[in-house]
């Protein structure tokens, strides 16, 4: 994976006043550590840096006060309404040195005919060369039959990477797909629920009750006579 070079700068203001400043001038503060060297705060641009971050475990070329820290984001907070920037933290790394990172899974094609898809993971966890991270794993799933299944070790890694996942763990599988009765069941299902979470009158609940009541029991009394027939 290619380096992108960011230059950031010293921070020496502190607390929510003085990052409400940096994010104002349209930056982002950020926390360098690693390898036992004492944390760095410093201040990032946010453009360069949210740029950056849309390749997932991009390796950045960090330049701060003349020096140049290889590094790999590994925590970053982002506004939960607006998406923009708040924090970063960055771990410094060595070239030639093994890194344990998450790659996400991006899955491609329709499964067979009657099927339905049910991904159980996005990503796997593996360990690999610093400057060798992979960008995605793909999984082909076009033409699927139902029952098929994708275990974690049946993806294919680039050479020089180990998988930490649970090589037993199930990445996702073809199920069928429902029936239309099978759904409608589940809509009327969830519309009930629904309506006893949002408090309906007694007497709508009481009503219900009954005419499910009075349903089991005509049917029982159907099964009965069946029985006296025989």
């Amino acid at each position: 994976m290619p380096e992108l070079q960011i230059a950031a700068e010293p921070r020496t203001e502190f607390g929510k006043g003085a990052a409400r400043r940096v994010r104002r001038a349209h930056k982002v503060p950020g926390v360098v550590y690693g390898h036992g060297t004492d944390p760095r705060h410093v201040t990032l641009p946010g453009h360069d840096l949210m740029k950056a971050l849309k390749t997932a475990n991009v390796l950045l070329d960090l330049e701060v006060d003349g020096d140049h820290l290889l590094v790999l984001p590994k925590s970053v907070q982002r506004d939960p309404i607006k998406g923009t920037l708040e924090h970063v933290d960055l771990v410094i790394v060595r070239r030639g040195e093994t890194v344990t990172v998450d790659v996400g899974i991006a899955v491609t094609g329709e499964v067979g005919s009657g099927g339905m898809l049910d991904q159980q993971l996005v990503s796997l966890s593996i360990e690999a060369e610093a400057t060798s991270i992979p960008g995605r794993f793909q999984i082909d799933v076009e033409g699927m039959p139902i029952g098929t299944s994708i275990h974690a070790k049946d993806v294919e890694l680039p050479e020089g990477t180990t998988l930490v996942t649970d090589p037993e763990a199930l990445v996702l599988h073809v199920l069928p797909a429902p029936t239309a009765e099978q759904i409608d069941a589940e809509l009327a299902e969830a519309e009930v629920e629904a309506g006893i979470e949002h408090d309906l009158p007694d007497a709508v609940i009481e009503a219900a009750a009954a005419a499910e009541a009075e349903a089991a029991e005509a049917g029982a009394s159907g099964d009965d006579g069946d029985s006296d027939d025989s």
